[in-house]
This record gives C-alpha cells, sequence and structure tokens, in this order.
C-alpha cells in the first residue's frame, strides 16, 4: 500500500502515466481524462476516510463480440473487455466492515458478520456485495474488511455489463488485499456470477463476468458450464487501424420479457424434439440431417434460430482462429456473416409485436451505407431494442460518429477500444 497522499503526488505529476496507458491505450487526451479521473477519486478518498494507505484496483466492462444467443443453450462465444472501467480507490480497516462510497450512489456499509442471504435485498448493489464475499467463504478464500471509493463509467443498460465489472472489481479488491492477489480470474468470474444469480436474483450466464475478469478478446465454450473452456486471446484492435463503436439506438425495452425469452424458449423445444434439454448437447451434423423431422413437429422460426446457434458456433471458432493469426479481414467478414443472421434467423433486431418500431433495423442501415467496405456492423447483446455494435476505420470513425448522431442523438455514440487487461490492481 502507498499513501493516499503521495500516491494523489504521484499521479498529479505524471508518474502513473505509463500504468495509465498500458489500461487506456486510446490517445494522450483518453491518460489526461483518466488522471484526473484517479486524482478526484483520491481526494474523495481522503476525504471520506482520511490520509491512509491506499491501493487502487480497476475492472473494465465488456462487449459481445460472437456468440449471439448461444450461451444459454451451452455453447461458444467470444467476447472482450473495453476501456470504460470502474475503479476503486481502496483501505483496510479494523472494523470488520466493508464500507463503499459510489459516486451516484447511497454510501453502503455491510457487516461481516452478516453477509448471508437476503430476499429483500434482491436487486441491490448490497446483494451483489454479498454475494462476492460467500462466493469467496465457499471457495476457502479469505475476506476482511475495507473501505472503498469507486466510479465507474461503464455505460448502464447499454449491453457494456456494468454489473459484471462491479463484481469482478469486489473480487478483484478482496483478492488483492486478502489473498495476495492470487485467486485467478476465472474464479473471480464464477463467483462474480454465483452472486448476480443466487444473491442479486438475475439468472445470467458466465460470459459478462468472464469477459470482464479475464480481460482482451475471451473465447468461451460452455459445452460443460461447470469447467468452461475459456482461451483469451490478445489482439491489438488500434493496430489494425480500427475502433469499435457501440450505438445506443434508444429503444425502449419496455414489454421485450417476452420477446427474449422466446428465443431459448423455442431452441430448448427443437433440442426436446431431439431428447435433449439444450442445442449445445447436440451434433451439428445430426441437427441439420434432422430438419425435415423437425419441421413436422416444432416451428419453423425455433429451426431457423436452432440453424443460428450452430452455425453461430462455427463462427465464434473462426473468428477466434482469425484474431489469433492476425487475419483481420477474416475476422470483419465473420462478424458480418453473424449480425446477418442474427437479423435473418436469430430475428431479434425488432420485435414483432411492434414491427413498425425498428431503431435497430434503422442504425444497422444508415450504418452500412456509410462505411461500405470500411467496417462493419451487427445488432449488440439481447436484441429487439438497445444497441447495435460497429467495427469501423479509425480514419473515418469521427465522421461515422457525427453522421450517426445526427439522427440517434448526441451521445449515442461511444468510440471504445479493447483493454488488453481484465480485473486488476493498478497500484
Amino acid at each position: 500500500m502507498i499513501n493516499s497522499g503521495e500516491i494523489l503526488r504521484k499521479f498529479e505529476n505524471k508518474e502513473f502515466d505509463d500504468v495509465l496507458i498500458k489500461l487506456y491505450p486510446d490517445n494522450r487526451e483518453a491518460i489526461n481524462y483518466q488522471r484526473k479521473r484517479y486524482t478526484d477519486m483520491i481526494n474523495k478518498s481522503i476525504s471520506l476516510f482520511g490520509d491512509t494507505d491506499v491501493e487502487i484496483y480497476s475492472a473494465p466492462g465488456r462487449t459481445e463480440v460472437g456468440g449471439n444467443h448461444t450461451d444459454h443453450q451451452h455453447g461458444e462465444v467470444l467476447a472482450a473487455s473495453i476501456n470504460l472501467d470502474a475503479i476503486a480507490i481502496v483501505s483496510n480497516n479494523s472494523h470488520n466492515k466493508i464500507n463503499i462510497y459510489s459516486i451516484g450512489y447511497a454510501p453502503i456499509e455491510i457487516d461481516l458478520n452478516n453477509i448471508s442471504y437476503n430476499k429483500e435485498e434482491e436487486g441491490t448493489t448490497t446483494s451483489i456485495i454479498k454475494g462476492v464475499l460467500n462466493g469467496f467463504t465457499n471457495h476457502g478464500f479469505k475476506i476482511g474488511g475495507f473501505n472503498a471509493c469507486i466510479t465507474s463509467d461503464v455505460l448502464n443498460g447499454a449491453g457494456l455489463s456494468s454489473s459484471a465489472a462491479f463484481e469482478t472489481l469486489i473480487g478483484t479488491i478482496l483478492s488483492g488485499l486478502f489473498n495476495n492477489m492470487t485467486i485467478s480470474p476465472v474464479d473471480i468470474a464464477i463467483i462474480g456470477q454465483y452472486a448476480e444469480n443466487q444473491f442479486f436474483g438475475k439468472p445470467c450466464g458466465l460470459m459478462d463476468q468472464m469477459a470482464c475478469s479475464v480481460g482482451n478478446f475471451v473465447h468461451i465454450n460452455f459445452k460443460n458450464p461447470e469447467k468452461p473452456v475459456i482461451e483469451q486471446v490478445n489482439f491489438d484492435l488500434n493496430k489494425e487501424g480500427y475502433s469499435l463503436c457501440i450505438v445506443d439506438t434508444k429503444g425502449s425495452h419496455a414489454d421485450l420479457t417476452d420477446d427474449y425469452a422466446s428465443i431459448p424458449y423455442e431452441m430448448k423445444e427443437v433440442a426436446a424434439a431431439m431428447g435433449k434439454n439444450l442445442l449445445g448437447e447436440i451434433n451439428s451434423e445430426e441437427f441439420f440431417n434432422e430438419i425435415p423431422v423437425l419441421s413436422k413437429k416444432v416451428s419453423s422460426r425455433a429451426i431457423l434460430r436452432a440453424i443460428h446457434f450452430f452455425n453461430e458456433n462455427r463462427r465464434v471458432q473462426v473468428e477466434s482462429k482469425a484474431l489469433k493469426n492476425y487475419e483481420f479481414e477474416e475476422f470483419l467478414h465473420t462478424v458480418k456473416e453473424s449480425g446477418d443472421s442474427s437479423y435473418k434467423l436469430l430475428q431479434n433486431i425488432y420485435s414483432p409485436k411492434d414491427a413498425t418500431n425498428q431503431p435497430i433495423s434503422l442504425a444497422l442501415t444508415l450504418t452500412e451505407n456509410f462505411l461500405g467496405d470500411d467496417g462493419v456492423c451487427r445488432v449488440h447483446g439481447g436484441g429487439f431494442a438497445g444497441t447495435i455494435q460497429v467495427f469501423v476505420k479509425n480514419s473515418i470513425v469521427d465522421e461515422y460518429k457525427k453522421y450517426i448522431e445526427k439522427v440517434f442523438g448526441t451521445d449515442s455514440c461511444h468510440i471504445l477500444s479493447i483493454r488488453n487487461v481484465g480485473g486488476t490492481k493498478v497500484c
């Protein structure tokens, strides 16, 4: 640990700029922003908890790159951590309590003698923290009391997993303060999912937490969800002269629960017709050979969605291999294939209950018309409303942002980059 006043002086004197550049490899202007962000939070920590010894931790948000609606069928996904993150200025305390001050939220105090599940706390930040603490103790890891000042620029509601970033941040703090940073990113991700499922009350998969915790591009095979096969794929998007954009189309997520639920439901219908629980339990060749029989048992849309699943698994493998071999054109081609499949087969671009309202369709069409051969786009996340993902050449990214924001509003387009580390101790 370093005295907070001393670490503040080092940040102000730019002595930590090399560390920041590794976390946020965008440009010098971004480093100026991050330096101020960190110094502001150190000052906040001093004002709340005194001029104590501190450590600093960071955990990024994530983006889904390939594997649209495959994880819930125990398929394959390609995800990546991004340069938006949650950071925490942390100090030990001797009170056996966790005190958290998070910008924009009410302060939280948790007594380590009372970290059991509480139904009334479901859906709260407290439930997430208690879930992570329980996960640590269940795994035989150490926990303890600490104070933390936290801020996050991971966008809420944009499919970038702000909750998974927070879970990863808490797990990484506990790993650093009480376990000598020996807990693997995979274990931290598994504990984060446990916290969200069992304490927060959201039945999410493991992709979000894994991408936030592991970092860079991550290829995950969920065939055995208890022991997923995880491969980090190191790739520098900026070296290829490209940026990642997430465009918020401002579509409402209201009344879309049935649309989201229909995808796993119909995929499971196909699996059941073949005597299995999930599509991930079925051989791809066997499925395609069985389509004439399936067409008499389930709906045609269910079959189309199943075709998407099996082809999407293959595309994830192609995308991962292309990145490992720095075959970027092959990667972009496959991302476009994935987007086309989501549009035509998975059919999660707009709600059939409101077919005249299609902001994602409009965003995709306008983006393709603008980019030509200078990038690709696809639906981002669950679909039906929300965001699209765009890989666009750096030379036109500012122009693209201005163009698309004329339709969807100021700051609807977020220019991001891929971060090469997941949850980490900054200093």
